[in-house]
């Protein structure tokens, strides 16, 4: 399964040239499957030898973790909560909202696709996009939830845990599966705002301060 060999030490790798290898193999990624995708294939399509990747990551575990974290960041802003301003309502509303559409695009669910559909690896390709995106919004919502707590405007004792219910509440939604047969419905602004608004609502009933 692993393409690697000993990552090679010398100048400075160019910025440039490891944008460059990352979009290409998150095309060959996204189009063939990881287990379909090479080095090689990588090194032909960005018209560079193979060890010139070798320069920027020393396998191809290291270069599809790098291309589903710049997928994430592709999908949504690198921080789900840039510019949020207003009462707790407002800020989990906004960032509940941006959560559930980066949920049901296209992008995320061909990810998922592929990753469900590579029966060999799923269990590691699962666990590396966990971490470049689902445990990366989940700790920016960990540091909110955080920050609304020490401001004492919710309580939230446990912020780690009530950030993995507030991203369950929106992971579980059947417009998740509605948007398999119904594009339309699923992303429309009426069942986006309604389902989010009930969202947050039962989430900041659970964690209203005690008077």
């Amino acid at each position: 399964m692993t393409e690697n060999i000993p990552a090679r030490r010398g100048r400075p790798v160019d910025p440039e040239l490891h944008a460059k290898i990352v979009s290409v193999a998150c095309t060959l990624f996204s189009e063939l499957g990881f287990q379909a995708t090479t080095m090689d294939k990588v090194a032909r399509e960005a018209k560079i030898s193979k060890l010139s990747i070798y320069k920027h990551f020393d396998s191809k575990e290291a270069l599809f973790s790098a291309a589903i974290a710049t997928r994430c960041q592709d999908f949504a802003p690198k921080s789900l909560f840039e510019g949020i301003r207003g009462t707790a309502e407002e800020q989990l509303l906004a960032v509940g909202t941006s959560l559930l559409r980066l949920l049901l695009s296209a992008d995320v669910r061909s990810v998922e696709t592929m990753i469900l559909s590579d029966h060999t690896n799923r269990a590691q390709l699962s666990r590396l996009y966990y971490e470049a995106g689902p445990m990366r919004f989940i700790n920016q919502i960990e540091a909110l939830l955080r920050q609304l707590h020490d401001r004492q405007v919710l309580s939230v004792p446990d912020p780690k845990q009530s950030a993995r219910l507030f991203a369950a509440l929106f992971q579980g939604v059947d417009l998740l599966t509605v948007v398999d047969f119904d594009l339309e419905r699923a992303e429309s602004d009426g069942e986006v705002t309604t389902y989010a608004q009930s969202a947050v609502a039962m989430f900041i009933a659970a964690h209203r301060l005690s008077i």
